[in-house]
């Protein structure tokens, strides 16, 4: 197992040395006992899904969910109790776990990144009072939707979600965290609902002058969400621009209780089957309470799309749904980034190229801080064999979220194969953050491009226990390649790799 040395508390974890230590003495930890502790804390704050955390202990393996439970418990045992009596892993009903103490990185630290050269920001999750998931995840979509809304204006540059979060529950300095995303602003603070009432706090902090710029609470009745989101984004761009710019208006629920599944349902879009189908049954629930609102339509196009194209089969009606879903989203709200950059995506995969581009110039357009559109973008560049174009638009991705998804990880392993950088993708490709991913696909024809073909046997037997239907003719096919050489160079990895034609 990869990766560096994670402390916390008494306890430093060494996952690639499957050892846990506390105050410098050996723990007994069994290798599963590892590899969930190293899920969870290196992702802290974070919500990780019980599939997720059962395919980091037992990888290409199917157990029953009480095996997980059972090996939760002897953590915490132990693990002992937090400085504040607390537990190091939270359970959060019905989706997963969480790991709530702040962690270090001995030796890990990242080169400062270069601040950009207009005013930067980045939204910390806002922090809700006591341990209640549903005021966590109303803080969370609150957090969520000003990255959205302060991201949409001209002339700022916006940290995208993942990046943000990844500072959840972490008590940090601020000049730490800012040189960390390579930002001068941190915009953070608390909220909780109640009554009908929502209470908001929020501060802007300069991190070089460690200044508070600006700082307000409000108090309103909850129907006033949306319009406190508002007020709080006019401010903020008030402070860093000195004038309020305001992009077009965004398409806003009628229903709390649509935009409450919303915001759970954001965290469950991965790849793990379970947690999707926990998703989609949230977001149909949405749409049906609101069928004016964009964003479920949005992400049910995504959920519809990832069974399709992770299904190893034929699902002509899924593929289409995800577009008629997708194309419903924009005509609903057709200046929101996500929408269109979505419909760009599955208009690529449906082979309607000129339309797909156009929709994702829009998308950029209307949202330049929008980094899931450059990972995105980069993907369908490769494929056109437009390699260096692809390579350009990952490493945006990565500025605007340096601490991203893990599907940005397999867009730029694929890139550096494209770009025949094969010891490059290989790196990139063992990461950490691969590990849920089905790039290891990439990483075999990367490590047999490299001549290593045991280790490119052994990475295909990882990938086809995840992906038993797996055949190259049916990827090839349903891949949106625009380049004959660009196809038959990855083709070429794939059959010296020993993956199934």
């Amino acid at each position: 197992m990869q990766g560096s040395r994670i402390a916390f508390g008494p306890f430093v974890l060494d996952p690639a040395a499957g050892t846990l230590l506390r105050d410098d003495v050996p723990v007994a930890l069994g290798h599963r006992g590892v590899r969930l502790l190293a899920a969870l804390a290196g992702r802290p704050g974070e919500i990780l899904g019980k599939a997720e955390l059962m395919d980091a202990a037992w990888p290409g393996t199917a157990v029953e969910e009480g095996n997980l439970t059972v090996q939760i418990a002897a953590l915490r045992k132990l693990l002992g109790p937090a400085a504040d009596g607390g537990e190091w892993i939270a359970t959060v009903p019905r989706v997963g776990y969480r790991f709530t103490g702040a962690v270090e990185r001995p030796g890990a630290q990242r080169a400062p990144l270069p601040l950009p050269a207009k005013p930067s920001i980045a939204v910390l999750p806002f922090v809700s009072p006591g341990n209640d998931p549903e005021q966590d995840a109303f803080a969370d979509g609150l957090t969520e939707d000003l990255i959205t809304d302060l991201s949409r204006i001209p002339g700022l540059f916006v940290i995208a979600r993942n990046s943000a979060f990844a500072y959840k529950g972490r008590a940090m300095d601020v000049r730490e965290i800012a040189r960390d995303l390579g930002v001068r602003y941190l915009l953070g603070g608390s909220a909780r609902r109640a009554a009908g009432r929502v209470r908001i706090n929020a501060q802007l902090v300069d991190a070089e002058s460690g200044d508070h710029l600006w700082a307000e609470r409000f108090d309103r009745g909850l129907d006033d969400i949306f319009a406190v989101q508002d007020e709080v984004t006019g401010r903020i761009v008030e402070a860093l621009l000195g004038r309020l710019r305001t992009p077009p208006p965004r398409n806003r629920p009628r229903s709390l209780e649509a935009y409450d599944l919303c915001v759970r349902a954001r965290r469950l879009m991965d790849d793990a089957p379970q947690t999707a189908r926990e998703a989609h049954l949230m977001l149909t629930r949405a749409v049906s309470l609101d069928p004016g609102y964009a964003e479920p339509y949005r992400w049910l196009a995504m959920n519809h799309w990832m069974g399709w194209v992770h299904s190893g089969g034929p699902t002509e009606v899924s593929r289409s749904l995800a577009l008629e879903l997708a194309r419903k989203a924009v005509a609903i709200d057709p200046d929101d980034a996500g929408c269109r950059w979505i419909l760009g995506y599955l208009l690529a995969y449906d082979r309607s190229f000129v339309e797909a581009e156009a929709e994702f110039a829009r998308a950029i357009e209307l949202d330049p801080n929008e980094a899931d559109a450059w990972a995105a973008m980069s993907d369908i560049a490769v494929l056109a064999g437009r390699v260096e174009e692809g390579l350009e638009h990952i490493r945006k991705a990565f500025r605007l979220n340096p601490l991203p998804a893990s599907w940005y990880y397999l867009a730029l392993g694929q890139a550096l194969y494209a770009a025949r950088d094969y010891e490059a993708a290989v790196e990139t490709l063992r990461r950490d953050e691969t590990y849920g991913t089905s790039s290891r696909r990439f990483l075999a024809a990367s490590l047999a491009q490299l001549g290593q073909v045991d280790e490119a046997r052994a990475e295909v037997e990882l990938f086809l226990v995840g992906n038993p239907d797996f055949t190259t003719s049916h990827w090839a096919a349903r891949e949106p390649f625009r380049d004959a050489a660009t196809l038959a160079h990855f083709v070429e990895g794939y059959r010296k790799a020993g993956l199934p034609d």
